[in-house]
C-alpha cells in the first residue's frame, strides 16, 4: 500500500503518482495508491494497512512519517519511504534521497534493516526526535501554505517571528544513570543525525540502541544579556552539534530518560505536537522494519 499525503511538501509526489505506480508494480504484484485527507486518517490507514499489507509506503514530510509510525505502532509491517515535506531530517539521517525518483530506487533496490525508535509514555511514538522548548512549535504552527511556497525558510521567519522569547522552564530527571536538575530553554531527545535539517547529532545512529540528549540551560529568572546568550547557545549547538563543548549545554546517553517538568511544556514529536509535562522517553532497539539504502551506513 502507498499512502501520500497530497499536500506534503510542494504536492510534488501528487504529480507523479502514475509514475510511482508503474515502478512499484516492476516489484510488488499488488500495489493499491490510497490519498490521505489529514494525519488522523493518515495514522488510520497506516494501522489498517498494517494487519493487510507486507509493505506500507508513504510519502510525505516528518510529521507524515510520525503518522504512520503511530499508526503502525510496534506491528513488523515493512516500511518505505519517499520524503516529500519541508526538511526530511529523517530522510537526512538515513541517508534516502530527498527526490522521488532516487527515493524509489531505494525501496525497489534497497535493504530491509531493523532501526530504533523513540516511545513516549508508553503510548506515543517519535522516530528521530522528542523535543520541547525553543523554536519546537515552528513546526505544528507554521501555515502549510507558507511551508510550501518557501520551504524551510517558512520555519525560520516563523520562529523568529513567534518564538524569539526563550521560555524557561525547570528540567529534572535522570538518563543513563545520570541525574540532571536545572532550568531550561531547549530540551533534545534525539535517535536521528539530523534536526531542522541540521547535522546536530551526527555520530549516532539509527541502530546504535541508543538515544542522546541536549539540553540548554538556563537560569530561572535570567537577565536581557543571559536571554540574549542562549542565542549563541542554539546557534552553536545547531552549527556544531553534539561536538560543541559550551557550560550552558549538558549531552546526556542511554537506553531511556525521564524528564520532569511543568505541566505546560509541550513537547514536539518529529515535528509534530505531541504530550505536555513530564516525559518518560525509552529507545525500542531494533523496533521498526524499513527498506533503506543499500549501501550506506545508518
Amino acid at each position: 500500500m502507498f499512502l501520500y499525503n497530497p499536500n506534503s511538501g510542494k504536492g510534488k509526489v501528487a504529480k507523479k503518482i502514475d509514475y510511482v505506480r508503474k515502478k512499484l508494480e516492476k516489484k510488488y504484484d499488488v500495489v493499491d495508491i490510497v490519498e490521505t485527507t489529514s494525519g488522523a486518517d493518515l495514522e488510520a490507514k497506516a494501522r489498517e494497512g498494517a494487519l493487510n499489507y507486507d509493505v506500507i509506503l508513504f510519502s510525505g514530510g516528518d510529521g507524515t512519517f510520525n503518522n504512520v509510525l503511530q499508526g503502525v505502532g510496534e506491528s513488523d509491517v515493512t516500511l518505505g519511504y519517499i520524503p516529500s515535506g519541508t526538511v526530511n531530517d529523517v530522510a537526512r539521517s538515513l541517508g534516502i534521497p530527498r527526490n522521488v525518483k532516487g527515493a524509489l530506487k531505494v525501496v525497489l533496490h534497497g535493504r530491509s534493516e531493523r532501526i530504533d525508535c523513540l516511545r513516549v509514555n508508553g503510548a506515543h511514538y517519535a522516530m528521530y526526535v522528542a523535543a520541547a522548548g525553543a523554536f519546537t512549535s515552528a513546526t505544528y504552527t507554521t501555515p502549510q501554505h507558507k511551508k510550501k511556497k518557501f520551504g524551510r525558510v517558512a520555519y525560520a521567519v516563523h520562529a523568529l517571528k513567534k518564538n524569539m522569547k526563550f521560555e524557561v522552564f525547570p528540567v529534572r530527571g535522570e538518563c543513563g544513570g545520570k541525574r540532571f536538575e536545572s532550568y531550561g530553554v531547549l530540551v533534545l531527545v534525539m535517535n536521528g543525525r539530523s534536526i531542522a535539517g541540521f547535522h546536530v547529532n551526527r555520530p549516532a545512529s539509527m541502530q546504535d540502541g541508543v538515544l542522546e540528549v541536549a539540553i540548554v540551560k538556563q537560569v530561572k529568572k535570567p537577565n536581557c544579556f543571559q536571554r540574549f546568550g542562549k542565542y549563541f547557545s542554539l546557534a552553536s549547538l545547531l552549527l556544531f552539534g553534539v561536538r560543541v563543548r559550551k557550560r550552558d549545554i549538558e549531552f546526556l546517553s542511554g537506553k531511556e530518560i525521564t524528564v520532569e517538568t511543568d505541566e505546560n511544556v509541550t513537547w514536539d514529536f518529529d515535528g509534530e505536537e505531541g504530550i505536555r509535562g513530564n516525559a518518560r522517553i525509552e529507545l525500542l532497539s531494533g523496533r521498526v522494519n524499513m527498506i533503506v539504502p543499500k549501501n550506506k551506513k545508518i
